[in-house]
Order: C-alpha cells, then sequence, then structure tokens
C-alpha cells in the first residue's frame, strides 16, 4: 500500500520551535520568540473615544493557553495619563462598546455561555442590564442621537425550500439528519460554514430595554450598520434590496427608513456600490463611500456626499488617488475623517467639503498577528480628538491618539517582548527588472544578526492579491527570523495603497509580472550581501500561496517551497469559492466554459509538469475560500510527479481562520521550518523548546 504522506499538526505541535544557528539549549524562557510566545500576545482593537474626548473604551484581545482561543474584554484608558483599568472582564466574551451621545452609558456586546446579547452599562454607578433577550448575536449596534434607542442587525431564520420528506419516524427512533436543501446562490462562507436558511435584518430596541422592533423584511440581507437622523426619526442603511441580489454582489444603494417602519426609500440609483452612509450632525448631508462600477478586479472606493434626500451627488476624493473607507462627520458638520493606505501603512485623514484632504493620524496597524497586513481603526470624539491603533514591525496593535499628525501611545500591552531578541525590521530598494517600477519591500534580519554572516532566505507573500503589507508586527516572521532566515516581504504591482494604475497592473492579468517584481525583490535582498543566493526559500498563503505555486512552476531557485492555502486550477475554483457570484466579470471576464484556455493559463497546475522544487501545500480544513479541494490537487499531481511533497491540514480552520487558534498558528510555522530544514545546505543546529 501507497503510504500517505501527510503531516499532522497535533504532532508538529509538539515538535521543536526552530532557533537560531548554535543556540544552546534553554533551560528557562528563551531569549527568541517561539511558538509558545503566541499564547502571551495581546492586541488593542476596536478604539471608541467619549463624546467629551477624554477616555476611550477598546477591546483587548488575548490568548487563553488552557482553551487555545483568543478572549475578549474590554478597557478604559484615560486619554491623558495612559492610566488603564478593565471594564467587563471575566469568563464571558465582551465586544462592540459604543458611547452613548452624552457620554454617560456604554452599549456592549456579551456572551457568557449563550447566545451573545446587547447590554447597556451606566458609567456613574457602575451598574450593567442585559438589554436584550435574542436568538442570535446581535452587530452593529449604534445608538440614536436622543440616547433612547440602539439599532441593531441581526440574522432572521425562515423555513427555506423543502423538497419532499422523510418516512414517519418512530418515537424514539434515532434517523440520520433530514435532507439539506440548498437553492441560494451563496451557500457557505468562509468562517461562517453553510448559510442557515434565513435573512439578515435591521432592528431597533428601547436604549433601557423592551421589546424590539424589526425595521426590514423580506428575501434579502438588509442587515448593515446604520446611521441615525439628527431627529433619531429615522435610520439610512446601504444594501442590494433588488430581485437578482444574489447574482450582483457588487451592488448596492443607500436607503432611508422610518423607525415606525414602512418601505425603504431608495436614495442612491447607480451601477456599482454605495456603501457606509453616515448622516452629518446638522442633518443636512449624507456622507458616504462607493464607485462606478467598471468590472475591474479591484477598484478603490471614493469619498461622496449628498443631500439627505439623495439629491446633489458629488465625489470629494476624486483626485486622491487611494481607497477611502469608514467615513465619520466631524461635529461641525464641515469635515469628514476617512481611513486610507498608503505604502502599506493605515492613516487618517480629515476630507473638507471642498475636497480638501489632510491627514491628522498615520501609523495604524490592524489585529491580525500572524503576517504584516496594512490595517488599522478609529474613532472620534466631539472636540476632533482621534483614537486609532497602532504599532510596528516590533509592536502589535496598541491604543493611541493623534497628536500633530503623528500618534501618542496610551497602552503598551505586550512589554515581554522587550526582553526578546527579536528580528530587526528595514526597508529595502527594489526596482522591478520588468518596467522599472519601484516596489515597496522589508526584511527581517534573525536576532544576534552578523552583518559579516550571509543568512537563507525565505520569501513571504502577501495575499488578495489585493492587499498590502507594511511595517507591521507578525508573528510568522518572527518565528521564521528566530530560525535564522532573513524574511522578505514586499508588494508587488496589484497590491493596494499606491493607486488604482499599480493594482489593475493585474487586473484580468493575475499571476504575470508581479512575479517579475518578487524576483527582483529577492535579487536586492541578496544584492544587500546578507544573503546566501544558495539558501531560497519561499512562502506565502492564499494569493501568496498562488504565486508560490508559480514561482516555482517558472524557476528552480529557491531549495524548497511551503504553498499556502493557495488557488491551483481556476476553473474549479470559479465555481467553489465562496465568492463564485462575483468571479465573474470581476476576476475573469468569460465564464470557465467560455474561455478555458484562459482559465488553464492563469492556473499554477498548468506549469506543475516544470517544478522540481520540494513543496510542501498547507490549507484548513474548512477553508472555504480557497476549497481544500483546490491543495489536494496540486498535492497529489506533485506525488503523481514523484515532487517531494507533503499535505498539511489545519484542523478545523476557516481560510481567515487558519491562524486563529495560537497553537495551530506555532505548529504551521514550526511546520513549514521543518520543512524547509530538511533542505538547507547549512543544516541549522535545533533544540527543542516550549
Amino acid at each position: 500500500m501507497t503510504r500517505i504522506r501527510s503531516l499532522s499538526l497535533a504532532l508538529l505541535a509538539a515538535t521543536c520551535f526552530a532557533q537560531p544557528i548554535n543556540a544552546a539549549p534553554a533551560s528557562g524562557p528563551s531569549r527568541y520568540f517561539t511558538g509558545s510566545d503566541l499564547f502571551d500576545l495581546e492586541v488593542a482593537t476596536d478604539p471608541q473615544i467619549s463624546p467629551d474626548g477624554r477616555t476611550v473604551a477598546y477591546v483587548r484581545k488575548s490568548n487563553d493557553i488552557m482553551t487555545d482561543k483568543a478572549r475578549s474584554t474590554i478597557w478604559l484608558v484615560d486619554v491623558a495619563t495612559g492610566q488603564q483599568r478593565p471594564l467587563l472582564a471575566g469568563s464571558g466574551s465582551y465586544s462592540s462598546p459604543r458611547w452613548s451621545p452624552d457620554g454617560a452609558r456604554l452599549a456592549y456586546i456579551a456572551a457568557d455561555g449563550g447566545s451573545p446579547q446587547l447590554y447597556v452599562r451606566w458609567m456613574g454607578s457602575g451598574e450593567s442590564a442585559r438589554i436584550t433577550g435574542l436568538p442570535d448575536s446581535p452587530d452593529s449596534i449604534a445608538w440614536s442621537p436622543d440616547g433612547r434607542r440602539i439599532a441593531y442587525s441581526m440574522f432572521v431564520p425562515d423555513e427555506g425550500t423543502r423538497l419532499g420528506s422523510a418516512p414517519p419516524k418512530p418515537d424514539g427512533a434515532k434517523w440520520a439528519d433530514p435532507l439539506q436543501v440548498i437553492d441560494a446562490v451563496t451557500y457557505r462562507f468562509d468562517g461562517a460554514g453553510y448559510f442557515s436558511p434565513g435573512y439578515q435584518q435591521i432592528f431597533w430596541v428601547p436604549s433601557d430595554g423592551g421589546s424590539p422592533t424589526q425595521l426590514t423584511f423580506g428575501p434579502t440581507n438588509a442587515g448593515a450598520q446604520v446611521s441615525w437622523t439628527p431627529d433619531s426619526r429615522a435610520v439610512l442603511f446601504s444594501a442590494n434590496l433588488g430581485k437578482d441580489w444574489e447574482r450582483n454582489r457588487n451592488e448596492s444603494e443607500i436607503y432611508r427608513l422610518s423607525i415606525d417602519g414602512g418601505t425603504p426609500t431608495q436614495l442612491t440609483n447607480r451601477k456599482g456600490p454605495d456603501n457606509s452612509p453616515v448622516v452629518s450632525p446638522d442633518g443636512r448631508l449624507v456622507a458616504f463611500t462607493g464607485f462606478d462600477d467598471v468590472a475591474r478586479s479591484n477598484q478603490d472606493e471614493k469619498l461622496y456626499v449628498m443631500n439627505l434626500d439623495g439629491s446633489g451627488r458629488r465625489v470629494l476624493t476624486g483626485n486622491v488617488d487611494r481607497n477611502v473607507g469608514n467615513p465619520v462627520w466631524s461635529s461641525d458638520s464641515r469635515s469628514i475623517y476617512v481611513l486610507y493606505d498608503e505604502h502599506g501603512s493605515n492613516r487618517v485623514a480629515r476630507v473638507g467639503l471642498d475636497g480638501s484632504f489632510r491627514d491628522v493620524a498615520n501609523g495604524l496597524t490592524g489585529s491580525g498577528l500572524d503576517r504584516p497586513y496594512s490595517g488599522g481603526e478609529f474613532s472620534v470624539s466631539r472636540g476632533g480628538a482621534v483614537a486609532v491603533t497602532t504599532g510596528d514591525n516590533l509592536h502589535p496593535s496598541d491604543i493611541g491618539v493623534a497628536s500633530g499628525g503623528g500618534v501618542r501611545k496610551l497602552t503598551h500591552l505586550n512589554q515581554q517582548l522587550a526582553a526578546k531578541v527579536m528580528g530587526q525590521p528595514q526597508k529595502i530598494a527594489v526596482t522591478s527588472s520588468y518596467d522599472k517600477r519601484p516596489i515597496d519591500a522589508w526584511m527581517i534580519t534573525p536576532p544576534d544578526f552578523d552583518g559579516a554572516k550571509k543568512y537563507p532566505l525565505i520569501l513571504e507573500i502577501h495575499g488578495g492579491p489585493w492587499s498590502a503589507y507594511g511595517p507591521n508586527f507578525s508573528t510568522d516572521d518572527q518565528l521564521y527570523a528566530a530560525a535564522g532566515y532573513v524574511v522578505l516581504y514586499a508588494n508587488p504591482r496589484g497590491s493596494t495603497s499606491y493607486g488604482q494604475a499599480f493594482e489593475d497592473e493585474i487586473d484580468k492579468n493575475y499571476p504575470s509580472h508581479d512575479y517579475d517584481d518578487l524576483m527582483s525583490a529577492v535579487d536586492a535582498a541578496i544584492a544587500t550581501g546578507h544573503v546566501d543566493p544558495n539558501n531560497l526559500f519561499v512562502t506565502g498563503g492564499s494569493g501568496g500561496g498562488v504565486l508560490t505555486a508559480w514561482i516555482v512552476g517558472k524557476t528552480d531557485r529557491f531549495r524548497a517551497a511551503a504553498t499556502q492555502k493557495p488557488v491551483i486550477e481556476l476553473a474549479s475554483f470559479a465555481l467553489t469559492t465562496d465568492f463564485a457570484a462575483s468571479f465573474t466579470p470581476y476576476w475573469r471576464k468569460e465564464r470557465p466554459w467560455e474561455d478555458p484556455q484562459s482559465y488553464w493559463k492563469y492556473s499554477p497546475l498548468s506549469l506543475v509538469g516544470n517544478v522540481k522544487t520540494p513543496t510542501l501545500v498547507v490549507v484548513g480544513s474548512e477553508d472555504y475560500r480557497t476549497p481544500v479541494s483546490q491543495a489536494e490537487q496540486y498535492y497529489m499531481a506533485l506525488q503523481m510527479r514523484g515532487i517531494p511533497t507533503a499535505l498539511v491540514k489545519v484542523p478545523g480552520a476557516s481560510h481567515g481562520g487558519i491562524a486563529a487558534r495560537p497553537s495551530q498558528a506555532a505548529a504551521k510555522a514550526s511546520a513549514i521550518l521543518a520543512w524547509f530544514a530538511k533542505y538547507r545546505s547549512d543544516k541549522p543546529s535545533t533544540v527543542a523548546s516550549n
């Protein structure tokens, strides 16, 4: 019988986490960053500054080593002193803190064993009250301006389609589960699994408790973040309420709806999405984001304003070649704060009604830990104080406040990292060999770096492909560096935060010259004199997994590869991914059966006959974005060709959650390092470390 060459993460978790070359066995805590350190990390998210600007409520996420899961608590931090205290902690999970308009109360969502519910805390007395007793979790909570109501969205089930029935079941009999009948276009989603029949709807509930009022109905998803009108008598929301909404996933309009119910009034009408409506405090204007849809693979959203009745629409950021989002009005209704990404780093800008554009905060970071993706969150007080999440290559996200265009950090959540010898970041200059275009790239050098030595290199590639890396913390990169590697990451063409034209370089042409950009980045890293050109390795996830498989089909310069959650065969992917309904005409103009040659041209499987590089294949067992079958196809193709390979499945993990559980994140990195160690010419001496 043929031996199945599959690696178990349960076994790999018990193996060593690789240490720097020649590291001595550790008798206590390691000087270096190890897989065990993932359990000690905390990250700040969802900063909500009080209306008076004196206090920030935020969600603090930490990992529980006994449950191997993240838990969320709500903390308060004083803006003047930086002193902080837990507001809601314990065995439950707490999220979504939202201040009442007068700052006297804080709404939040809490779960303690049962279905998450909406609570309100009176800040003066410290008393909390449960406001809802719902069958499902409330989401997207928003206070009315008068403080009397809280809107939220919630899933409302229905019976779904029925086809036939099983015979009558005798009392006490144990039969199989009933048939699952699916007739939805999008019937599963990554991280959510298979959908139950039903729709997301909008509700409001009195802020001191009482019966909720359902505002939206019908066989469409209307649930979204709402914005109240200043008189607290109506809400605005974005949705696609059209009959063919399932097949037009990139289409949405803005609607206005009275809190007394009735038919929503449509305020926008164009081909393309209109999102995130926010009513100005004086009630005259609505700010929102969107774009005119021309079926490009990725299109940057612009900031618009219109009158409250939908008339007078105009764009404010037409001259800003960046995607903008998360609009928040200033209290004087004269400007709008937005989030945007610049060269891999998020910023907050203030946009005037005259189209002026001025940065007010930079250096924002997101809550992800495994890879250095750009991201960030912010909120604004009545007086214009801006609270943000902020960090850098060596520090996960903390809470800060904008000060002089920069950010003053208020929290310091991961001070234990100061005792570690971490991989050190540096930016390097890269010019693409294809068209001499500048490409942003960063290197992480190993701990105890010696500039006179040459180190093996791991090229680590971001996914998306329309996303961006930046100067942000990454557990994967630090674990790779601690194992003695220089880690290289870059933003090849197609990456966001460099303008629409840069993104369009791979529109309907992916993978293509992004390959040249990445090879140029490797050449630039070698040119620093710190990289051994005979010890090159490559890995990446999602879009980075695509490019990893593409690279080993194009070149033999890498000693080993690890393709994570890849797309391998484009036609089968287009019909099985969770966004299949919008794959065409955005990613490809034609359906798979209309242009099979083009689909094959851009499939890494078309190059598998060229592969000589030992290649590990990694995927979450519940990945619905790049389904497991994609990884399994590549694994089997490599096996059939006799190329050294192994298949790693992360049990229970989705595409976006492949690193959500600390033990699995550590074990996955360990598996990749173990695979690379097999093929290094400078075999490292490794020691076991917990």
